[in-house]
């Protein structure tokens, strides 16, 4: 199981030194990844930049760890550009990142950024067809309901498909089931432990249906390890470990640490982790 950690950003806020600080531990340490929340307009939602610009940064200061914007709302966005800014992060930082797609749930957030919040579900679909063949493809026709491209594609593509993982609610409904067995690469797993079994039954049964093998769809759980649960964490960890997941993200952010401690924090955690 692949451990990573998320960016504790809404707390480290506009410090870019602390940003740095914390990648560089967790690329340094051995953390697999690094995540980021999207957030564009959302009432009230607190302090939080943008995660592509952020990982761009993050990219320059790091070398080995995956780069993961968890998730990007991505039909509240535009297809092609959104396309374009992955491929060129992806180039840069040597072919780090995976992407985390999902639909958001900000009505406000859809109108400012001028998109159909109640066509969120089946334009997402579309977009993570598109998304592959303007990675793979360097003339790409595509015909759609939302987005036609004809006679283009990217230049530079990444080295390869970006991997695509959803996100859905605590406990997906059908539909994002379905979406997750029959499209992604994984899937971020926001359910219990006791309901995880009954949804990987559901997304492997959709991915056999479609021809796919439901082991090559990896799962990924989030444990915090501050704050009211963390006494728990270890045995949360060696919980979903049980369960076969594929990876596991680590949180510091909640207990309104400063950057030291979050440091300090992160760096106890994979030390109690590693073999």
């Amino acid at each position: 199981m692949k451990v990573g950690i998320s960016l504790p950003i809404r707390e480290l806020k506009d410090d870019l030194g602390a940003v740095e600080a914390f990648a560089q531990m967790a690329d340094e340490v051995g953390y697999s990844h690094l995540r980021v929340p999207d957030q564009v307009l959302r009432p009230k939602s607190g302090h939080l930049h943008e995660p592509l610009m952020v990982l761009a940064y993050v990219a320059a200061v790091t070398e080995h760890i995956e780069l993961v914007p968890s998730v990007i709302v991505t039909p509240a966005r535009q297809t092609v550009l959104l396309a374009k800014q992955l491929a060129s992060l992806d180039v840069m930082s040597g072919g780090r990142v995976r992407l985390g797609v999902g639909v958001g749930g900000s009505q406000a957030e859809y109108r400012a950024l001028g998109e159909d919040f109640h066509t969120r579900g089946a334009r997402c679909e579309e977009q993570i067809d598109l998304l592959r063949r303007l990675w793979t493809q360097s003339d790409v026709h595509f015909d759609g309901r939302w987005d036609q491209v004809s006679g283009g594609g990217l230049d530079p593509l990444p080295a390869r498909s970006i991997p695509i993982w959803i996100g859905g609610s605590g406990l997906p409904v059908p539909r994002i089931r379905q979406r997750i067995g029959t499209q992604a690469d994984g899937w971020f797993v926001l359910c219990s432990p006791e309901e995880f079994t009954g949804v990987k039954a559901d997304i492997d049964a959709a991915a056999v249906a479609a021809g796919r093998d439901p082991a090559a769809i990896g799962a990924e759980a989030g444990v915090a390890v501050v704050g009211p649960r963390e006494s728990e964490w270890r045995e949360r960890v060696s919980g979903w470990r049980g369960k076969g997941l594929s990876h596991l993200c680590l949180r510091t952010l909640g207990a309104n640490l400063d950057t030291d401690a979050h440091l300090d924090v992160a760096r106890r955690a994979m030390a109690e982790l590693s073999p």
